[in-house]
């Protein structure tokens, strides 16, 4: 569901930046829902106009069934999503990291809706591509139970690289902030309101 979109209300106005937050955890209710509701509230209150799609709530198959060789329907919310994500200038990307990946929602979602002929297209007798969503940056909040220092050194942080590099900027999105919030499992209570209140800034910078 894309919040303010698809409820019918409309969304607050600003003159500042449009804004697509994507919340890639399929759980309902997690630190990364908060962490999503500070930034919002950061960015709107500076005055940009800002849009929620939960991926826990839209339904769409995940698994791209035949690769790129046979075009699979697009599900109404999927569709809305690419909609939705040519309308911003500025994409937010909260999830988790599980097994150092993204969750398989998020990768689904990528894998269905960065098509070839709406996050790239390959060049006829070349090896280069087209970014076809090249003007857009992105901030990603990214919550781990890792401590960041041992997922970068001894892991080599492999989520990051898939989102900023194979991702995102194979599409032409320009990572701008890689937050990480970490680690959650044994944080207190104190850490994870100095967590929010961080989010709530990057919003603000937004």
């Amino acid at each position: 569901m894309v919040d303010e979109v698809k409820s019918g209300a409309t969304p607050l106005e600003g003159d500042g930046k449009r804004i697509l937050l994507i919340l890639g955890t399929p759980k309902t209710d997690s630190f990364c829902h908060a962490l999503a509701e500070a930034y919002c509230q950061g960015a709107r209150g500076e005055g940009h106009v800002v849009r929620q799609l939960k991926l826990g709530e839209i339904h769409f198959d995940p698994i791209l069934r035949d690769g790129y060789s046979q075009s699979q329907t697009l599900e109404p919310d999927l569709l809305e999503a690419q909609r939705q994500i040519h309308w911003a200038e500025h994409l937010v990307f909260v999830y988790p990291v599980w097994w150092g990946g993204v969750p398989a929602l998020l990768k689904g979602f990528f894998d269905r809706v960065f098509l070839p002929g709406f996050a790239f297209k390959y060049r006829n007798r070349s090896q280069l591509w087209d970014k076809l969503l090249s003007g857009r940056t992105a901030d990603l909040l990214v919550t781990l139970d890792t401590p960041p220092w041992y997922f970068r050194w001894i892991y080599g942080a492999p989520a990051h690289r898939q989102m900023t590099r194979t991702i995102l900027g194979f599409s032409g999105i320009k990572t701008r902030r890689l937050a990480e919030f970490a680690p959650v499992r044994p944080s207190t209570e104190e850490q994870r309101q100095g967590w929010l209140r961080r989010a709530e800034r990057l919003g603000v910078r937004a």
